[in-house]
């Protein structure tokens, strides 16, 4: 399903190609109900959805008045590796996408890289995307900053006008607008209304939209 339009379809990872958000944010929401945090679930993704760890991290200081407990990075990523690698699976439908697009696609994630292997492997995604995992550690902004976007546009030989972007949080939806790409939203878990307001140019709830939602 080839198009003049697009050259590259960047996906960002969590809630787009893995099913995580609902998981990895359970476990956050515990976290931060023992140090004294009552965020609940809803909480989570008004507030930490999207943004990096050391966003998250600046975030959660603050609430505390003070430093975040010293091992709460070593113990979030033990409980959400453990949950993942128990109860992770693809986002329903990418596979579909993926074979049915015939545009070649990266992903660009505010994840780590070692955290991608996870997810994506777990899923039977990462043979997918071998020598396509661009991480927003390799640059100097995390989103809603443009830098993870253009640095994989660049790694892939594509300009920014000729990208599609897949998101599923404002933060990233944001940072895919400040890369002059065309932004498409999944609003699976997020409301559409808040992507569209993030400047989303088109918003799904299906993944079996997408590859239609492309090649108009």
């Amino acid at each position: 399903m080839g198009n003049g339009r697009f050259e590259l379809v960047i996906f960002d990872c969590d809630g787009v190609l893995v099913d995580s958000e609902l998981l990895t944010n359970r476990i956050f929401a515990e976290m931060l109900n023992e140090v004294g945090l009552p965020v609940s679930l809803h909480d989570m993704f008004e507030t930490f959805v999207g943004k990096s760890m050391p966003q998250c991290l600046e975030i959660i200081a603050t609430m505390l008045a003070g430093p975040v407990p010293p091992k709460f990075i070593d113990e979030y990523h033990a409980r959400t590796t453990a949950v993942l690698k128990r109860e992770l699976k693809a986002v329903p439908g990418i596979e579909t996408v993926l074979d049915t697009i015939d545009l070649p696609y990266c992903v660009a994630s505010s994840g780590t890289p070692e955290k991608m292997q996870i997810t994506l492997g777990t899923t039977g995604l990462l043979p997918r995307f071998h020598g396509k995992i661009f991480s927003v550690t390799e640059v100097a902004r995390s989103k809603p900053f443009p830098d993870v976007f253009l640095h994989a546009a660049t790694c892939m030989g594509a300009a920014p006008s000729v990208c599609a972007v897949i998101e599923d949080t404002p933060t990233g939806v944001t940072a895919g607008v400040a890369a002059g790409m065309t932004v498409y939203g999944y609003c699976a878990l997020t409301p559409a209304e808040r992507l569209r307001a993030a400047g989303a140019h088109h918003v799904f709830s299906s993944m079996s939209e997408l590859p239609g939602l492309l090649a108009q």
